[in-house]
């Protein structure tokens, strides 16, 4: 009995630990079609209203209560307004996303992939979207730097939920997202000095989880380390990556979208 309930214990424990995940590539709607299709085209709708060229974008994959102090979505990219082909063939401007995306079947393991808002948004938790309007110098810079595939370059398929931005052991969608960023501000693909400048400047969000809950991730649950941390258990977070182009001047604005109402988060 008492080996019975320790499993009920630990299986409770891991679920606590999935509350990070929302970053596989969605297959089921918890919303009509029309539904998500419409706060998709209001999000993009809004990002092109603000002129936005380039901006990062972030979902809600998983329940909002259930997430770590200080994390507000799940998975992040950038958005990049392009040429899109239809389904039938026609062309259309719209906005291009750039993810890094869990593997389904390896959750250790992450590929990248190019989708579109409704795409983006099939299968979250909530009709929510985080949106970080760079600065128009840094729009311009995040274009070059996805047209010249350093996303690409700068992708490390070794993935953990709470991979640590100040090296490059593992990555997560928001680590890989705060790469491009400043792979674009310092024109360069260089990982040693990308890893450099975050260290330098940038702030990460403290994981508040604790250290045996994480232990029981590292032994049981894939796409879930804690080898690449020291003391701190930190990663990046939508709300980190803007309080980091916040504070160098970086971006016009950062929201949140949620049923037509917009709240800053500055």
């Amino acid at each position: 009995m008492r080996y019975f309930k320790s499993l009920i214990f630990l299986f409770i424990l891991l679920l606590s630990l999935n509350t990070f995940a929302g970053s596989q590539q969605n297959s089921e709607s918890k919303f009509a079609a029309e539904e998500v299709a419409s706060f998709a085209k209001s999000v993009e709708k809004y990002a092109a209203k603000q002129g936005a060229r380039a901006f990062i974008i972030a979902r809600l994959g998983q329940p909002e209560k259930d997430l770590p102090h200080g994390f507000q979505f799940t998975h992040t990219a950038i958005a990049i307004y392009s040429q899109i082909t239809l389904d039938n063939g026609d062309k259309a401007k719209g906005y291009a996303i750039y993810n890094l995306y869990q593997n389904a079947e390896n959750p250790a393991k992450s590929a990248l992939m190019t989708d579109y808002p409704v795409d983006f948004f099939w299968g979250v938790e909530s009709l929510k979207a985080g949106i970080i309007i760079p600065s128009p110098d840094l729009q311009i810079r995040l274009i070059e730097a996805i047209s010249s595939g350093k996303n690409k370059t700068l992708h490390n398929p070794n993935y953990s939920l709470i991979a640590n931005p100040f090296n490059n052991q593992f990555q997560n969608c928001t680590e890989h997202t705060l790469n491009v960023i400043n792979a674009a501000i310092y024109e360069t693909d260089d990982m040693a000095r990308i890893k450099a400048n975050t260290e330098a400047y940038f702030t990460p969000q403290l994981v508040k989880v604790s250290r045996f809950k994480l232990a029981l991730g590292n032994w049981f649950a894939k796409g879930v380390s804690t080898e690449d941390h020291g003391r701190k258990i930190q990663t990046t977070s939508f709300t980190s990556i803007a309080q980091y182009l916040h504070e160098f001047g970086l971006m016009e604005e950062a929201v949140v979208f949620e049923e037509g109402e917009v709240s800053r988060l500055f």
